[in-house]
């Protein structure tokens, strides 16, 4: 189990691009497909991973690991996903000033930009989709969930009127406590 988990890691961290945004679905596969989580249990993870400090991709691999294997599957997975990366950079930053005067270079990169964008998306919509309407594929029939709803309009629409109101950006801590104290309070009352 710890030479899987790292083994998909590793490969998860050696094709994926645009940082953790960009691996969720990369994650989201690997993890579905080897039935180490279900569909809900990944979506928690992802809530989780972002509401704790450090990178989602980090964190996601830390949490996939710890369920599985404990100590050891986390740091199996963890190790897998930033072991890429990290050595990745120790090549470009050896490189990076010869390397971006070339035009292919420079164009494979701006190549990426859209399908990290691209990726990112789906998997917000996936997300969407999963958590306001209960779907795991487009062939389900939909339940809508008022709560989740609810959360969603309170949490965009208090986001929305902070940044009109002061001209700046709500923190996402508070955003997350709020919407903590906010999903305690009406999975109380409902």
């Amino acid at each position: 189990m710890i030479l899987s988990l790292f083994l998909a890691f590793l490969k998860i961290g050696a094709v994926s691009f645009g940082g953790g945004y960009g691996m969720i679905a990369f994650v989201q596969e690997t993890v579905l497909s080897h039935g180490w989580m279900t569909q809900e249990e990944f979506l928690n993870i992802i809530a989780v991973s972002e509401s704790t400090p450090g990178p989602l991709a980090v964190n996601m691999a830390t949490f996939v690991g710890a369920s599985q294997a404990g100590f050891a599957g986390a740091l199996a997975a963890t190790l897998g996903v930033i072991l890429p990366s990290f050595l990745l950079l120790l090549l470009i930053a050896s490189l990076i000033g010869g390397l971006m005067k070339f035009a292919g270079v420079r164009a494979f990169l701006s190549g990426l930009r859209p399908a990290v964008v691209a990726l990112v998306l789906a998997t917000a919509f996936t997300m969407i989709l999963s958590t306001a309407f209960g779907l795991s594929s487009l062939k389900e029939a939909p339940v809508f969930e008022a709560t989740d709803l609810v959360l969603f309009l309170l949490i965009g629409g208090l986001a929305l009127f902070f940044r009109l109101w002061k001209k700046k950006a709500l923190s996402p801590i508070l955003l997350i406590v709020i919407s903590g104290a906010l999903g305690i309070l009406l999975s109380a009352i409902g």
